[in-house]
Protein backbone atom coordinates (compact mmCIF):
# COMPACT_ATOMS: atom_id res chain seq x y z
CA UNK A 1 0.00 0.00 0.00
CA UNK A 2 2.94 2.27 0.52
CA UNK A 3 3.75 1.93 -3.09
CA UNK A 4 0.85 3.54 -4.28
CA UNK A 5 0.82 6.58 -1.89
CA UNK A 6 3.48 7.94 -3.13
CA UNK A 7 2.12 8.56 -6.74
CA UNK A 8 -1.48 9.86 -5.05
CA UNK A 9 0.68 12.26 -2.78
CA UNK A 10 2.35 14.28 -5.67
CA UNK A 11 -0.78 13.67 -7.75
CA UNK A 12 -2.44 16.15 -5.30
CA UNK A 13 0.12 18.31 -4.79
CA UNK A 14 -0.84 21.49 -6.61
CA UNK A 15 3.05 22.71 -6.40
CA UNK A 16 3.59 19.45 -8.51
CA UNK A 17 1.78 20.73 -11.38
CA UNK A 18 2.99 24.16 -11.04
CA UNK A 19 6.70 23.70 -11.41
CA UNK A 20 7.62 23.55 -15.32
CA UNK A 21 9.94 20.64 -15.81
CA UNK A 22 13.51 21.61 -16.94
CA UNK A 23 13.62 21.75 -20.49
CA UNK A 24 17.75 20.87 -22.28
CA UNK A 25 18.92 23.73 -24.09
CA UNK A 26 19.45 23.37 -28.16
CA UNK A 27 22.56 25.14 -27.73
CA UNK A 28 25.22 24.58 -25.22
CA UNK A 29 26.96 28.18 -24.37
CA UNK A 30 29.54 29.18 -26.08
CA UNK A 31 32.75 29.45 -24.20
CA UNK A 32 34.25 32.79 -23.14
CA UNK A 33 37.08 33.57 -24.74
CA UNK A 34 38.78 36.35 -23.20
CA UNK A 35 39.40 39.76 -25.02
CA UNK A 36 43.38 40.85 -25.43
CA UNK A 37 43.50 44.28 -25.42
CA UNK A 38 46.65 45.25 -27.00
CA UNK A 39 48.35 48.55 -26.26
CA UNK A 40 47.96 51.18 -28.27
CA UNK A 41 51.37 52.62 -27.42
CA UNK A 42 55.28 51.91 -27.82
CA UNK A 43 56.19 50.10 -24.18
CA UNK A 44 60.23 49.73 -23.21
CA UNK A 45 61.32 47.94 -20.21
CA UNK A 46 65.28 47.16 -19.68
CA UNK A 47 66.91 45.28 -16.99
CA UNK A 48 70.45 44.70 -15.84
CA UNK A 49 70.78 40.87 -14.96
CA UNK A 50 73.65 38.58 -13.57
CA UNK A 51 74.67 36.06 -16.02
CA UNK A 52 76.23 32.79 -14.69
CA UNK A 53 78.98 30.58 -16.60
CA UNK A 54 76.05 28.08 -18.66
CA UNK A 55 74.68 31.46 -19.82
CA UNK A 56 71.53 31.18 -17.09
CA UNK A 57 70.80 34.70 -15.92
CA UNK A 58 70.95 34.60 -11.67
CA UNK A 59 68.63 36.95 -10.81
CA UNK A 60 67.89 40.32 -12.17
CA UNK A 61 70.41 43.24 -10.27
CA UNK A 62 67.55 46.81 -11.79
CA UNK A 63 64.64 47.11 -13.63
CA UNK A 64 62.64 49.69 -15.19
CA UNK A 65 59.54 49.20 -16.34
CA UNK A 66 57.04 50.89 -18.65
CA UNK A 67 53.91 52.07 -16.92
CA UNK A 68 51.71 49.11 -18.66
CA UNK A 69 52.25 46.49 -15.44
CA UNK A 70 51.47 43.57 -17.45
CA UNK A 71 54.30 44.27 -20.16
CA UNK A 72 55.81 44.65 -17.18
CA UNK A 73 55.17 41.29 -15.08
CA UNK A 74 55.71 39.72 -18.97
CA UNK A 75 59.16 40.96 -19.94
CA UNK A 76 60.43 40.47 -16.24
CA UNK A 77 59.41 36.87 -16.28
CA UNK A 78 60.67 36.45 -19.67
CA UNK A 79 63.98 37.61 -19.03
CA UNK A 80 64.29 35.73 -16.09
CA UNK A 81 64.50 32.20 -18.17
CA UNK A 82 66.38 33.39 -20.82
CA UNK A 83 69.61 32.03 -21.63
CA UNK A 84 72.79 34.20 -23.04
CA UNK A 85 75.13 32.62 -24.96
CA UNK A 86 77.28 32.85 -28.61
CA UNK A 87 76.15 30.93 -30.81
CA UNK A 88 78.77 28.18 -30.50
CA UNK A 89 77.45 27.56 -27.26
CA UNK A 90 79.61 29.43 -24.71
CA UNK A 91 78.50 31.79 -22.43
CA UNK A 92 80.24 34.82 -20.57
CA UNK A 93 80.27 35.26 -16.75
CA UNK A 94 78.83 39.32 -16.39
CA UNK A 95 76.26 42.17 -16.49
CA UNK A 96 73.99 42.12 -19.44
CA UNK A 97 71.65 45.03 -20.25
CA UNK A 98 68.16 43.13 -21.97
CA UNK A 99 65.73 45.20 -23.18
CA UNK A 100 62.19 44.62 -24.32
CA UNK A 101 60.62 47.36 -27.26
CA UNK A 102 56.89 46.47 -28.39
CA UNK A 103 55.84 48.32 -31.50
CA UNK A 104 51.71 48.47 -31.63
CA UNK A 105 52.15 48.89 -35.62
CA UNK A 106 53.79 45.66 -35.97
CA UNK A 107 52.65 44.04 -33.02
CA UNK A 108 55.69 42.56 -31.87
CA UNK A 109 58.12 42.49 -29.14
CA UNK A 110 61.66 43.11 -30.06
CA UNK A 111 64.37 42.09 -27.28
CA UNK A 112 67.54 43.11 -27.29
CA UNK A 113 70.54 41.88 -25.64
CA UNK A 114 74.16 43.72 -25.35
CA UNK A 115 77.36 43.08 -22.45
CA UNK A 116 77.88 45.56 -20.00
CA UNK A 117 80.96 43.99 -18.26
CA UNK A 118 82.46 40.65 -18.04
CA UNK A 119 83.08 39.18 -14.92
CA UNK A 120 81.28 38.50 -11.74
CA UNK A 121 81.24 36.59 -8.76
CA UNK A 122 77.81 34.71 -9.68
CA UNK A 123 79.56 32.66 -12.01
CA UNK A 124 78.99 29.55 -10.43
CA UNK A 125 75.54 30.27 -9.24
CA UNK A 126 72.16 28.37 -9.66
CA UNK A 127 70.37 29.89 -12.79
CA UNK A 128 67.01 31.82 -11.54
CA UNK A 129 64.69 29.34 -12.91
CA UNK A 130 66.01 26.61 -11.93
CA UNK A 131 65.86 28.40 -8.82
CA UNK A 132 62.52 28.58 -9.00
CA UNK A 133 61.56 24.95 -9.83
CA UNK A 134 63.69 23.63 -7.14
CA UNK A 135 61.25 26.09 -4.71
CA UNK A 136 58.25 25.07 -6.46
CA UNK A 137 59.28 21.43 -6.11
CA UNK A 138 59.83 21.74 -2.33
CA UNK A 139 56.67 23.29 -1.32
CA UNK A 140 54.40 20.95 -3.46
CA UNK A 141 56.69 18.11 -1.26
CA UNK A 142 55.65 19.91 1.70
CA UNK A 143 51.97 20.31 0.95
CA UNK A 144 51.54 16.63 0.05
CA UNK A 145 51.04 16.04 3.80
CA UNK A 146 54.17 13.79 3.95
CA UNK A 147 55.50 16.04 6.19
CA UNK A 148 52.79 16.09 8.07
CA UNK A 149 53.01 15.67 12.12
CA UNK A 150 50.21 12.61 12.97
CA UNK A 151 46.94 13.59 13.57
CA UNK A 152 47.31 12.97 17.58
CA UNK A 153 49.88 15.56 18.24
CA UNK A 154 47.58 18.21 16.03
CA UNK A 155 44.08 17.28 17.86
CA UNK A 156 45.71 15.66 21.57
CA UNK A 157 43.48 12.66 20.79
CA UNK A 158 42.38 10.44 18.00
CA UNK A 159 39.26 10.93 17.85
CA UNK A 160 36.24 8.24 18.29
CA UNK A 161 32.86 8.22 16.70
CA UNK A 162 29.94 8.10 19.11
CA UNK A 163 26.83 6.70 18.57
CA UNK A 164 23.80 9.23 18.95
Amino acid sequence: MLLGAAPLLAATNPSAHHTPAPRPSAHAPAPRIPIIHEPLVRLHTEFVVEVNRRGQVVRVKSARGCPNPTFNAQTYGNVLQIWIRHPNGTADVGLYRVSYDYDPRARSVTRRIALIRRGGNWANAQGAANEMLDTARREAESASGRNLPPLQNIIGSTPTPHPH
